[in-house]
């Protein structure tokens, strides 16, 4: 534009029948060239100094802001792929967790199983032994039951022996037949 300016005063010096026009046409607007440069170098500097004291910095400012923002978007996108790692991480260390909860499990089920496997065959020879004992108990009563019978069929036969013959057997004669009695019984079994 100022260069449009130049031009324009400079075609106005040179032709003076256009100067005159130009010069009439300016008067009528009341401008005065020595004020219209005076206005337009002020400009200039003005214009000079706002660009640089006022928009370089708010630029240098934008730029800043720009770049800061850049960088957040990029840090973002970090984060956002950090994030997925993790969760992708956090997806496998549960899925490995449970793998071995399920490993666990089937451990202690077979664990278990062992356990009552074991039980139930300690129950079963406890109650063999049980049984056994209780056999050893049945045939010693059974013996015992057996000798006091023996004993007392004995004592019988010779009471009976004694009421036959009609007389009363001294104690070792009676003690002698009980004994063959008893053998003769225990023989019979």
């Amino acid at each position: 534009m100022i260069d449009s300016l130049f031009l324009f005063v400079a075609a106005a010096e040179g032709a003076g029948e256009e100067l005159g026009a130009v010069a009439s046409l300016a008067r009528q607007f009341g401008v005065d060239w020595r004020f219209l440069i005076a206005q337009i170098v002020n400009f200039c500097l003005v214009a000079f100094i706002l660009y640089r004291f006022a928009f370089k910095p708010v630029l240098n400012t934008i730029e800043d802001r720009q770049k800061k923002i850049a960088d957040g978007l990029q840090y973002a996108e970090e984060m956002k792929s950090k994030l997925e790692e993790a969760e992708k991480k956090e997806a496998e260390t549960l899925k490995k967790a449970h793998q071995e909860a399920q490993v666990i499990v089937q451990e202690t089920r077979e664990s278990a199983k062992v356990m009552l496997e074991k039980q139930s065959k300690d129950a079963a020879e406890k109650a063999e032994d049980i049984l056994k004992r209780a056999e050893q108990t049945i045939e010693m009563e059974r013996t015992r039951m057996l000798s006091d019978v023996r004993q007392e069929i004995a004592s019988l036969v010779v009471q009976v022996a004694a009421k036959v013959l009609r007389r009363e057997l001294p104690e070792e004669e009676r003690t002698r037949y009980n004994e063959a009695a008893s053998k003769e019984l225990a023989s019979v079994e």
